[in-house]
């Protein structure tokens, strides 16, 4: 078969269409039924004017219908997009448009972001699809979204399970291992860039390193169907839980589709905001085998939570992978005392590419920040440039074998996707240096990036957010270190003449334009922003100002 997701699912499902895929609390879907529901969406996609090489936008929570509408996007050679639920209905249109999205699929209690996008896009989606949410939601601010259509208003789109109803599935088609996806991630202007890739090399890779990893010996695309019954029969299957969105590259990539590639089953949360308790009350009762986090803004509650409520089962837990932020040697031996089975995978990963990752157990913990290069990785000076073995010079990591690209950003495209003595490279901006045992210890991104809890804030967007009020002049935003999330975003503020508006009005203002995670946490007026001569942010000078007025 083609190196292809959807092909290769399609055959699992024959395999084993009575394993379950995708499981929320009393929600089971087998592996017959995903296909069929993604088979039915897909042929909605069709009937919509969906073709290949269109964009589909997915606004949803984590829920079953995200991995189905994913699916469904890759079965008719679509690309599938993630849209932050956090945005705001002026950040959705900004990608609506950016993606030319020809179709999106939203959360009905996320009503009012979407149809605030559509009548803000400059073309709208052609098809709109509603996901319902039973009982309605708790939104991020506190209130209580409706089940239909978000908070004040009815539906916005087709209803989703009226959407199957009315269409058989789609015939399975060939398709080529160079059909894409594309994930939105934050770029250094401080707005969202699309990183598209194509999906055979990443599922080549999947399938070569993910059997190995549960001790199987790997094994060629047309034979990975019948590893997957037998590990079902075994009951040996993997049972991965990302506990972070799916619209994240952790919990996509690394949370869902390695499990996918060899037909285990996914298992969704299903409260709205992470929950310790609830996770390792899942682990427990689903006999979850790995979890995928975000770094120590998860594991640090998971392991007080372990620490004040000790005595749960366990024992199928076998691995925690992390990416997105910084996962501390401390709270992988705290989590490590409670579970001493584990192998805790850190890759140090962004949207462009995996560097490494490090590998802690009970017997061997690693340092934070120290990685195994992969294959390949090389470090490069400020002028491509590789540096030799044994330098000791800081230098930019260069991951080899790239095939992305940013959707309509060539600029972009050419700094990042860099051909050095023939090769192709991505260089995502992040700064390491190479240790004598051929590790590398990361040292963090030369952009002003704000990372809060795994979420991207990008200082530049938000100073133009806090700039385009009137009463301040100028701004400067950068993130300060939290004992939660990791960092906060904080910000120095200087006021306009004669304007002597309250801190907290302007924060409500910005509220309006950004996602709330963006908004500044923490907030020191001074006389003037400090900018050098040719006035570029004096970052360094902004902190001081904040650490004296704090």
């Amino acid at each position: 078969m083609e190196m292809h997701p959807a092909t290769l699912w399609e055959a699992i499902a024959d395999r084993v269409p009575d394993h379950p895929a995708l499981v929320q609390g009393a929600r089971r879907v087998t592996w017959g039924e995903f296909d069929d529901r993604a088979s039915r969406l897909a042929a909605a996609l069709v009937a919509a004017g969906v073709a290949p090489g269109d964009t589909v936008g997915l606004l949803l929570r984590n829920a079953p219908e995200y991995v189905e509408a994913y699916l469904a996007a890759l079965k008719v050679r679509a690309v599938p997009f993630n849209v932050n639920h956090r945005y705001t209905a002026e950040e959705v249109a900004y990608l609506l448009d950016d993606a030319d999205a020809v179709a999106l699929v939203f959360h009905a209690s996320l009503g009012s972001v979407a149809a605030g996008a559509v009548e803000r896009a400059r073309v709208a989606p052609r098809l709109l699809v509603e996901v319902d949410d039973p009982g309605g939601v708790a939104a991020d601010d506190g209130s209580t979204a409706g089940s239909r259509g978000g908070v004040g208003r009815g539906p916005v789109g087709e209803p989703y399970e009226a959407v199957l109803a009315a269409h058989d599935p789609a015939a399975r088609i060939a398709r080529d291992p160079d059909d894409r996806t594309m994930t939105y991630t934050g770029g250094t202007t401080g707005l969202p860039k699309g990183v598209v890739a194509t999906v055979g090399p990443a599922l080549e890779g999947l399938i070569a390193t993910v059997p190995p990893l549960i001790g199987e010996a790997a094994v060629p695309i047309d034979e990975v169907p019948a590893l997957a019954a037998r590990l079902a029969g075994e009951g040996r299957a993997m049972v991965s839980l990302p506990a972070s969105p799916l619209m994240h590259g952790t919990g996509m990539l690394i949370g869902t589709t390695p499990t996918l590639a060899v037909g285990g089953t996914i298992v969704l949360l299903e409260g709205r905001r992470f929950d310790p308790a609830e996770m390792w009350d899942t682990v427990a009762r689903e006999r979850v085998t790995a979890v995928t986090i975000v770094g120590d803004p998860f594991a640090r509650p998971m392991r007080a939570e372990l620490d004040a409520r000790p005595g749960r089962d366990l024992s199928s837990l076998r691995s925690i992978s992390s990416a997105g932020a910084m996962f501390s040697q401390e709270e992988k031996d705290g989590l490590l005392v409670h579970l001493p089975q584990l192998l805790i995978l850190d890759f140090v990963a962004a949207t462009e590419g995996s560097m490494g990752m490090s590998v802690s157990t009970a017997a061997n913990p690693a340092p934070t920040a120290r990685f195994r290069p992969g294959p390949g990785v090389i470090l490069i000076d400020a002028t491509d440039r590789p540096l030799p073995d044994g330098s000791t010079e800081p230098g930019l990591v260069a991951i080899p074998g790239a095939t992305g690209r940013y959707h309509g950003d060539d600029v972009k495209t050419a700094a990042t996707f860099r051909t050095i003595d023939g090769e192709r490279y991505s260089v995502p901006g992040d700064w390491a240096v190479r240790n004598d045992d051929g590790t590398l210890t990361l040292l963090g991104r030369g952009s002003a990036c704000i990372n809060t809890a795994g979420e991207k804030v990008f200082a530049e967007e938000v100073e133009e957010a806090l700039k385009a009020h009137p009463a301040v002049a100028d701004a400067l935003v950068f993130g300060v270190p939290d004992d939660r999330y990791g960092q906060r975003v904080a910000a120095v503020v200087a006021r306009t003449p004669g304007r002597d508006d309250p801190v907290d009005d302007v924060l409500a203002e910005v509220r309006d334009h950004l996602a709330s995670y963006k908004v500044p946490r923490s907030v020191a007026v001074v006389d003037e922003v400090p900018r050098t001569q040719v006035g570029k942010p004096d970052y360094p000078g902004a902190r001081a100002l904040f650490d004296a007025a704090s």
